[in-house]
């Protein structure tokens, strides 16, 4: 059965799972997950995991990510992008300077409160859902990481390219909107295009078509131990993989603390582990069962 990560140039117009579900039909598995939602209007970097790989997919969704905006003044909408019913135009008077140092007050931990138009679930019900029906409701500031916020490129008065290299859980749309209340003329989203998700960058994308058209798309599946190369290599010995694999505690006195990519002697990749005080612990199991 396949099993590994494809990192999908996701087409605009298309959902996330829209992505998975035809990855589905094509690799004739029922596991398959995402790791972190791009809304349809985004183009760009979307990890799919495939089979017992889908175990890896939390890890993904905690990572930063990294995106290309296009950033409308003067604009505010519904859905805080340009897809959304335009609530208010106003004249835009903002020079880049004036931009940049807005762009600083958003850099650092912020706060921001997720847009109606997501998928967030207030009392059991999605806000979409209810966006949908009209309705809005209060929803609580959630605390996020904007590590790099700066500006590309500007074309015309109204429209900048930004870059914004972010934590889990971060809101473009609602960057780019809370920006525009901070300049005063408001502001949306035109564009979005995600450049790197779960340390995987553009340079590791295929296309859908291309995984349509490969006459074995498992070849282009990579190992899911691609996802944690930052961490350091352990091979353990044969008494030690069956801890592993048994999911129990090993002492490795002379080990440094730390997580660890860990294998067998025969190049198997077992689990991600934690090593604490000389005691090695799995994070993650990734063998097959």
């Amino acid at each position: 059965m396949a099993s590994g990560i494809l990192i999908i140039d996701k087409p605009a117009g298309w959902t996330s799972m829209d992505v998975c579900a035809k990855l589905r039909g094509i690799f004739q598995v029922k596991r398959i997950g995402h790791g972190g939602t791009l809304d349809p209007m985004a183009t760009g970097v979307l990890p799919v995991f495939v089979g017992r790989a889908t175990r890896a997919v939390e890890f993904a969704e905690k990572s930063d990510k990294e995106y290309i905006a296009g950033l409308k003044l003067g604009v505010i909408t519904n859905t805080q992008d340009t897809s959304g019913e335009v609530l208010e135009e106003r004249d835009v008077d903002v020079t880049e300077e004036r931009l940049r140092a807005v762009l600083m007050r958003f850099t650092g931990d912020i706060e921001q409160i997720p847009p109606m138009y997501s998928a967030i679930k207030i009392n059991g019900k999605k806000l979409y859902e209810l966006a949908r029906k009209g309705r809005e409701v209060e929803r609580p500031a959630r605390p996020v990481t904007i590590k790099e916020l700066e500006i590309l490129e500007q074309q015309g008065k109204d429209l900048y390219t930004i870059r914004a290299r972010c934590s889990k859980g971060t809101y473009i749309r609602t960057l780019c909107h809370d920006i525009g209340q901070a300049l005063g003329c408001g502001g949306c989203m035109a564009s979005l295009r995600r450049t790197m998700a779960a340390g995987f960058t553009l340079r590791d994308t295929r296309a859908i078509e291309e995984v349509q058209s490969a006459s074995d798309p498992a070849e282009l599946l990579m190992p899911v131990d691609s996802m944690f190369q930052d961490r350091k290599r352990l091979v353990v010995d044969r008494i030690t993989e069956k801890m592993v694999r048994n999911g129990m505690i090993s002492v490795l006195p002379h080990l440094d603390s730390g997580e660890y990519r860990t294998y067998a002697i025969g190049g198997e990749f077992l689990a991600l582990c934690r090593c604490r005080n000389g005691k090695l612990s799995t994070i993650k199991s990734f063998f097959e069962v």
